[in-house]
């Protein structure tokens, strides 16, 4: 008799405590998580004489912050801090390119690595079985941190070429996404999503290459989790 007494009245208790964290759970501002994102990215060439030989790997990691403007937290300001690797293969015709390569034609594997800030509109439905569907879209703002080419120019191969100074000091594009995320635990949420992001920036230094105007675009899989 004691003993289920004592059961009873640790369930309660530990009734009481979830319901009291749910609690607070429902009434916070903000949320944080960590997320990485792979996918593939693609430079875009606008100019005669530069090509897109092929793309490269995306990979993304950061912290996730989300500031809702309603009670319901159907609404929200979707933001952090991530790193972001991209890049391309691009072939580039005589006259075009770096000024130690431009006398011949010259294939650039150019690699980038990017410190960014997104800023999004985030809307979320509740579903059933505890799913939330998620829309988002905004903008991205950055700048360059680390800048690399692997260069094969008049039949020689130069390795790990330091083309930071040749790349454009910021950049900024759009960014669209959608996703569902679904409660791991009393305090963690899981989020797969897919996010396309379209850089308008100009990516490379017109005076430096002379190649006119390169964009970038990204297809990317959200994979994160909330706190």
């Amino acid at each position: 008799m004691m003993a289920a007494i004592l059961l009873a009245s640790a369930a309660s208790l530990s009734a009481q405590s979830f319901s009291e964290r749910m609690s607070e759970k429902s009434g916070r501002k903000v949320r944080f998580g960590f997320k990485i994102d792979p996918g593939a990215s693609f430079l875009n060439p606008q100019e005669s004489g530069v090509t897109r030989n092929s793309g490269r790997f995306y990979f993304s990691y950061g912290v996730l912050a989300d500031w809702f403007i309603d009670n319901e937290e159907r609404y929200a300001v979707a933001s952090g801090v991530q790193v972001t690797h991209l890049g391309s293969v691009m072939q580039y015709e005589a006259g075009k390119g770096l000024n130690g390569f431009a006398t011949t034609s010259a294939e650039y594997d150019l690699r980038l690595q990017y410190i960014e800030v997104p800023v999004m509109l985030k809307l979320r439905t509740t579903a059933e079985k505890g799913f939330d569907f998620y829309g988002q879209f905004g903008g991205i703002v950055g700048m360059p941190i680390r800048a690399r080419a692997n260069v094969i120019s008049n039949m020689q191969r130069f390795e790990k070429q330091g083309v930071l100074r040749q790349i454009q000091p910021l950049t900024a594009g759009m960014l669209l996404g959608a996703g569902i995320e679904y409660p791991l635990s009393e305090t963690l949420t899981g989020v797969v999503g897919i996010n396309y992001q379209n850089n308008f920036v100009d990516i490379t230094r017109n005076g430096k290459w002379n190649d006119g105007r390169v964009t970038a675009n990204s297809f990317i899989l959200r994979l994160g989790i909330y706190f």
